[in-house]
């Protein structure tokens, strides 16, 4: 599977993350039977990743999987389908690795507000074509309960460290509008950097420093604390 990356600076002349290409599923000549569906969202996420989420195919994730075309539709009742699981795990992994970061630094410290930044840029960076496809379901986003409220419950979380950041459990609509401020800025950010429009511009970036400084110019900074 994929393997998490280490971050350091942007280059001109390359992008500094290491990456390792999705292991493929290997092919089997029988599934128990809890084991089909997660084999076949394994096959469509490392083609989505080798492909792009708009060149996946159901037969050949069938063959990666090693089982015949009709297989899916014992789980998946179409292509789209397959491709939503695909996200929707993304979402879950984006939302462990957010949470399982910002718990290494102090409750109330500028240090979460970055650490949330640093995974986002760093999911988009290690599953760029599951982040593509995460935001590129909104024609049917909305009808999909579960997609909804995993995005919503990730978004509670950068709510409430900004409440926390100014000593408050509370979510006010000042940390609601800072929160939309930060995901904006980091997700663009996300795609500048996948789009290959930082080494594209000659542009010589500090993720880590941008990174802070984001966090300050959104949030503040009442301890003074550079």
């Amino acid at each position: 599977m994929l393997e998490s990356l280490t971050l350091t600076r942007v280059t001109r002349s390359e992008m500094v993350w290491i990456m390792k290409k999705p292991a493929q599923p290997e092919k089997r000549d029988s599934y128990h039977h809890g084991d089909l569906r997660s084999q076949l969202i394994d096959a469509t996420r490392a083609l989505v990743e080798e492909k792009g989420p708009d060149h996946f195919s159901v037969s050949e994730a069938c063959r990666r999987a090693g089982v015949s075309s009709a297989a899916p539709y014992k789980h998946f009742q179409d292509k789209e389908e397959m491709l939503r699981a695909v996200a929707l795990g993304g979402m879950q992994r984006q939302r462990s690795d957010l949470i399982e970061e910002i718990e290494k630094y102090e409750i109330g410290s500028v240090d979460r507000i970055i650490a949330m930044g640093r995974v986002y840029v760093r999911f988009a960076m290690t599953e760029p074509g599951v982040f593509r496809l995460m935001f590129g379901l909104s024609e049917d986003h909305g009808a999909h309960s579960e997609l909804v409220e995993t995005g919503n419950s990730t978004f509670a979380v950068v709510q409430q460290e900004v409440a926390r950041y100014r000593g408050s459990e509370t979510v006010n609509a000042s940390d609601e509008h800072q929160a939309f401020l930060l995901w904006s800025f980091v997700h663009g950010l996300s795609f500048l950097t996948i789009d290959g429009k930082l080494a594209e511009k000659n542009v010589d970036v500090d993720l880590e420093a941008v990174l802070h400084d984001i966090a300050i110019r959104v949030v503040g900074n009442p301890s003074g604390v550079a």
